[in-house]
């Protein structure tokens, strides 16, 4: 009888901890997420947005599947950044340099797409985009974008945004993961 009761409480204790240990997995489960929507790396439905076409949710998908596969520097400025996001593979480097000019053109027409994993950063550029100057320039290997304000508000939501890019473009969607776990803990 005694056993039958250790057993059952080991039991017991087993079933409630499970979710729980799923959720610290590193990566390897499908379908967990810190705000409820859940994650799944191979059909990747956080790439989803209200106002994203199914070819920009490709992109991404493209960008995030070969994250090793791309370099990317960054240099904060007074009033803004400059960034270069290259790759030595062309057809990455297109679907790179696709996903930038196109971002950008969405931020000017103030067009936020909503996408499911996206920052909480990007909402005062989308608000305040009438204060960003950029200039794009294409090089050998990919592009580099310079976007400057005179609002110092705009100045470090650009210099946060780049940094998460940054980090992305170093991790991958862990980068996404952990972000997304420290805004659900707020």
């Amino acid at each position: 009888m005694r056993l039958t009761r250790w057993i059952g409480a080991g039991a017991l204790a087993l079933l409630l901890t499970a979710p729980a240990t799923a959720q610290q997995t590193d990566g390897h489960m499908h379908a967990h997420g810190a705000d409820g929507t859940g994650h799944d790396e191979v059909t990747m439905p956080g790439l989803r947005g209200r106002d994203a076409s199914a070819e920009e949710s490709f992109e991404m998908e493209v960008l995030f599947r070969n994250f090793p596969a791309i370099d990317r520097e960054v240099t904060n400025l007074p009033d803004g950044i400059r960034t270069h996001t290259f790759t030595e593979d062309p057809e990455l480097r297109a679907v790179v340099v696709s996903h930038v000019v196109g971002m950008i053109a969405r931020v000017e027409e103030g067009r936020d797409p909503q996408v499911l994993i996206q920052s909480p950063t990007l909402d005062i550029l989308f608000q305040r985009r009438a204060g960003i100057a950029t200039e794009i320039e294409a090089t050998e290997t990919g592009i580099a974008v310079t976007q400057t304000s005179d609002d110092p508000e705009v100045v470090a939501a650009l210099q946060r945004h780049a940094s998460e890019v940054t980090d992305m473009v170093a991790r991958g969607m862990q980068a996404v993961h952990d972000r997304m776990m420290v805004q659900a803990a707020n």
